[in-house]
Order: C-alpha cells, then structure tokens, then sequence
C-alpha cells in the first residue's frame, strides 16, 4: 500500500492534522487494548507535538495520557537532561508543558546508570560494553507491537539512527542496536532497526520547509535505498504516513490530500 501525504501550507497545520493523526489512533488503541503504545524520535518533531497537543488545547484535551506508553525511537548515548536528548526534547517541549493535574504518562528511557564517557562522544573514557547493555535493555522494554510510530526526515534521507549507506540497515538479529560512528554529532546512540519498524501498525513522517524538498523527491521517486525510502517500502501492512508543509513537497511526484 503506498504512503499517504498529507500537505498544508502552514506548519501550525501540519501539526494540527499530526494531532488528530495521534489522537485518531490513540482513540483505536485504548478501545481495543486499554493503552496507547507510541514512540517518538527527536528532532523538529517536539516543536510539532507542542504544536499538536499542548498549543492546539482543543486537540490536547483528547489526549488521555495516562493511557500513553511512550518510547524513542532513537537515543543519544547522553543525560536525560542534555540538550542532544530527544526524551530531553519531548520532556521540554510537551511534558512540562501539560496542564496542572494532568495524569502521568508511562515514559520509557535509557538507563543513564550505565552511561560512560561524556556528551556522546567516542573516547578512551567510553565503555561500549555499557552502550550494549543499555541497547539490549532497551530493546526488552519494548512491546511486541507499536499502535504509531512518529519519524522525522533528515535532510540526507535518515531516520531514526539509520543513515544512508550504513550497516544497521540490514541489521535484523536485534531490535535495538547500538550505533558508534552516527556522521550526525553525538557518534554513539541506540536506534530501532527494521523488525521493530516493520511490527507497527502505523507509522508516520513529519517533514517541514523548503530543505526537506529536495531529499522527498529522491524518496519518491521509486527505487531509492535511502533509509526514509525503505520504510516507505515496508510490505509488512504497516500503514505509513507523510505530513509535509507546502514547501517540503515543491517539485516532488506525489499526489497530496488533507487528513
């Protein structure tokens, strides 16, 4: 089934119809098994959620959040509260932004007990026997199916920690895999790999701006092995979703609707 775009001139829309994307499929999630399971990764996704959920308090007061499981799709090897960390971003952007009383959400992260080394860096100081430990960890937290996944686009085409041309790509023997030599700064990171991708019931990509054009009309074109590409390919009957802005999509081949 190929992927839905969903394109809007303003991002304050985008957000808007990523919002009820998410509330759409929390709504689903908790009838038919009492939680939502959604992982998130980093980026300018956390401006968007603040967008969606937080700024947009029609959408926001929908979200039963104490029914979310939330997950990272990706992790920088850091403190929680470095500015590299993407549950460092949704905890800024969204968490400590939600209404007085609101009810917790379960939130999964890394064991900072076992980080080594400092702000993600390769060096003598790092004991990657740790970083290993903390990706095996992670990976048996995770449920067998996510109900969304949400990504961003880098401009290279990757998305979570898989990058172009990398390994990891055809890594299928672990769910979460460590990642020591990232080309985007910090080097060490853990990243879902295709198996867990491939087991969700939804995914959906958030790209925004004129930058982002570029790279989506290489993705869609057909026969790209970029990794953004590749998930759009997934056969496994996961359903996958773009919302764009205007500008992400100038020149790209695709037909476009509204949510």
């Amino acid at each position: 089934m190929p992927a839905s775009v969903y394109a809007y001139p303003e991002s304050q829309e985008v957000a808007n119809a990523v919002g009820k994307y998410v509330i759409e499929h929390q709504n689903k999630a908790i009838a038919a098994n009492g939680t939502f399971k959604i992982a998130l990764s980093g980026g300018s996704l956390g401006k968007i959620l603040k967008q969606a959920l937080i700024d947009n308090k029609e959408i926001g007061s929908q979200a039963q959040w104490d029914k979310w499981e939330v997950y990272f799709s990706d992790e920088r090897l850091v403190p929680l509260d470095h500015p590299d960390s993407n549950f460092g971003l949704f905890n800024e952007m969204v968490i400590k932004n939600l209404p007085e009383g609101t009810k917790k959400l379960k939130l999964n992260v890394i064991d900072t007990n076992l980080l080594t080394g400092k702000d993600g860096q390769l060096d003598d100081s790092v004991d990657q026997a740790k970083d290993e430990a903390i990706a095996k960890e992670y990976a048996s937290s995770l449920p067998k199916v996510f109900d969304v996944i949400l990504l961003g686009c880098g401009p290279d085409g990757h998305t979570c920690s898989l990058f172009p041309g990398h390994k990891l790509l055809k890594e299928r023997s672990v769910l979460i895999a460590y990642i020591k030599d990232s080309p985007k700064p910090p080097p060490r990171r853990i990243t879902f790999t295709f198996p867990v991708l491939e087991e969700a019931k939804s995914i959906a990509f958030v790209a925004t701006g004129a930058g982002k054009a570029p790279v989506l009309r290489e993705i869609f074109k057909g026969q790209s092995q970029l990794p953004c590409a590749l998930v759009n390919d997934i056969k496994s009957g996961t359903s996958i979703s773009w919302f764009v802005d205007s500008p992400a999509v100038e020149g790209v081949d695709v037909l476009t609707s509204k949510y």
